[in-house]
């Protein structure tokens, strides 16, 4: 039949199903085959913490959301245009976040009383117990027609019925007019040693997409043009393979070989993962079998001359903070990577949050402050672990990074940057003793960084000791009281004076409107959209995103003293507010907050300042 096809700016899809029905695969193979095509894409992979919960259920739904579109794209989007739904479950979990216009596909073959029952549906009629009459709702039988489409390939069944999530697929590539050769050559890298494989997976995607195109409930399919990109080479990334390839390039910067010592965690795991993926590049990776573990070996590693990095999430971070306050006293570099997600304990592991940041700035015993840097965004991981592991090497401490889950699993497109862009690093390592000491003085520090000097083992004439006690500049161990207190404050200054190398907090809009959104974290992208949405409507609102959280930008204050009111918007209870209230208690700060394991929602944060104004 024919189809009219609508050009649209921008769509939302949604993948949602049983934890094996392959939803992130098929929203990931959606998001790869857009961002080849050359559009803007931003991802939301939403799996369950409940990995074993029972098959059918609300708590093992699946999702994958993807936002796909020809103008800048900064979010995953707050609802969907298109909801796939695998099950009743999927239906009923994924239900609120569809538009009242949304289409929604669903494979009808599941909808079956007893799944209905077990999703929790109060009646045989899930869809008119959701209000969904109204929308577009196209009832395709997509575990039969998969097993009518594989009937001759001999597989054995319960194989065929792992395919049928690339039906769906296929009928949301004819939905949106994109080609399958993207997402066949995947197959055929993938399975490269199986073609039959290859074969039945290119056979089921391809008859999904004629199947849409031969049913009536699909009356017009749609087009997303392309926009004009900056010339460049192009990849889609997500932000924890983001961050690993950040400290790979500051490891080539300073030529200081990388080593990762970390405990396998959700949502970090796949940081060590491509690390160890890169022994060609001289990385060495050590699975631990803890989070003391994996921070102590990389202190030793740090001791030893590499660039040391750990990667955990929150309740790994606070296992790490006995080690993590050694390497503040030792003067070592070193990157600490947290994934932040939902606390506290265990909490939601596979959920997203910013609730770590007290714990970051002051989770440890004694006076112990540490550097911290926030990322922003799935690709600006990679100059957010760049940039602190080029000042933990040059200030000679711990760095903290910060990420959350929806970065690090979310994925954009990036411009692969010529590391010609970015600055050398440069370690204060040392060789030789000056003429001026009789042994090596090991906290003798820099005139304008504080750092003290990195001599490495087995260097002749360098012998020196360091550890968890408190040392003079000598490397005495001292408990002289007035030597512990000049030793704290230099450690404190050290910090001050990094302000001095980062840049200058920007705002985004004008910079002296009504109101001042402050965020920080991966909240960047839902403020951006939510302060354009507030100025198309004519509400003067502007945004202050802070990346560098200790130290705070050197003109931090100036830019609140021109604001008449400040929302500080973050997924915790207020922890960066409070934070500012202490720095700045000339400032009044409001808030706005959410700690539910989700992501911001545009709509919300709108709303939200409009009350306020």
């Amino acid at each position: 039949m024919q189809h009219k096809v609508i050009d649209v700016q921008d769509v939302v899809i949604r993948f949602s199903g049983d934890s094996g029905d392959g939803m992130q695969l098929t929203g990931t193979l959606f998001a790869d085959a857009s961002a080849l095509l050359g559009n803007e894409i931003s991802t939301f992979p939403d799996f369950p913490a409940e990995i074993r919960a029972p098959q059918g259920t609300v708590a093992g739904v699946s999702g994958f959301q993807v936002h796909v579109g020809n103008c800048a794209i900064h979010t995953p989007g707050d609802y969907c245009d298109v909801l796939v739904a695998m099950n009743p479950a999927a239906l009923k979990c994924n239900a609120k976040w569809a538009k009242p216009t949304a289409t929604i596909i669903v494979d009808i073959d599941t909808f079956d009383a007893k799944s209905i029952a077990k999703a929790g549906f109060l009646t045989s009629d899930p869809f008119e117990e959701l209000d969904m009459k109204k929308m577009n709702v196209v009832y395709a039988p997509i575990t039969s027609l998969t097993r009518e489409s594989l009937k001759d390939s001999g597989l054995d069944p319960k194989v065929v019925l792992r395919s049928k999530n690339m039906f769906a697929l296929g009928i949301c590539f004819f939905m949106y007019n994109m080609p399958l050769n993207y997402t066949e050559e995947y197959f055929r890298k993938k399975f490269k040693k199986n073609p039959l494989l290859v074969d039945i997976n290119k056979k089921v995607l391809k008859d999904g997409f004629n199947y849409a195109g031969n049913i009536q409930a699909i009356a017009d399919t749609y087009f997303i043009q392309p926009p004009k990109h900056k010339k460049g080479i192009y990849r889609n990334i997500n932000g924890n393979q983001a961050t690993a390839w950040g400290l790979m390039a500051a490891s080539e910067k300073s030529g200081r070989p990388l080593f990762c010592g970390s405990y396998p965690i959700t949502p970090a795991t796949a940081i060590l993962e491509e690390l160890a993926a890169h022994k060609e590049l001289g990385v060495k990776t050590l699975q631990c079998e803890d989070e003391i573990a994996g921070i102590c070996t990389s202190i030793g590693a740090s001791y030893a001359g590499s660039l040391a990095v750990t990667s955990t999430s929150g309740p790994g971070f606070s296992l790490k903070s006995e080690a993590l306050g050694l390497a503040v006293i030792t003067e070592l570099p070193l990157v600490v990577v947290n994934v932040q997600r939902s606390g506290p304990s265990t909490g939601i592991p596979t959920k997203t949050e910013q609730t770590d940041l007290n714990q970051a700035l002051y989770g440890r015993n004694g006076e112990c402050p540490i550097a911290i840097i926030a990322s922003h965004s799935p690709s600006h991981c990679f100059n957010a672990a760049f940039y602190a592991a080029k000042h933990a090497l040059e200030y000679m401490m711990p760095v903290i990074l910060l990420s959350e889950g929806f970065l690090g699993n979310g994925s954009e497109p990036w411009l692969i940057p010529s590391m010609k862009d970015y600055p050398a690093i440069n370690p204060p390592i040392i060789d030789t003793l000056p003429q001026d000491e009789p042994f090596f003085y090991p906290f003798k520090r820099d005139e304008k960084t504080l750092a003290r000097r990195w001599a490495l083992p087995g260097t002749p004439n360098l012998e020196h000791r360091i550890g968890g006690l408190e040392k003079n500049h000598k490397g005495a161990v001292s408990s002289d009281p007035l030597v512990h207190e000049q030793m704290v404050a230099e450690r404190a200054e050290k910090i001050e004076r990094l302000a001095q190398e980062i840049p200058l907090q920007k705002v985004i809009g004008e910079q002296d409107a009504d109101v001042l959104i402050v965020s920080w974290g991966g909240t960047y992208g839902h403020m951006l959209s939510a302060i354009d949405q507030l100025n198309k409507e004519n509400k003067s609102v502007s945004l202050a995103h802070f990346d560098y959280i200790s130290p705070l930008p050197l003109n931090t204050s100036d830019i609140f003293g021109k604001f008449k009111k400040i929302i500080v918007c973050e997924l915790n209870s207020g922890q960066f507010a409070n934070y500012l209230r202490a720095k700045f208690p000339q400032y009044q700060f409001m808030q706005y907050n959410k700690v539910q394991g989700q992501p911001f929602i545009v709509a919300e944060i709108v709303e939200a300042v409009k009350n306020i104004l």
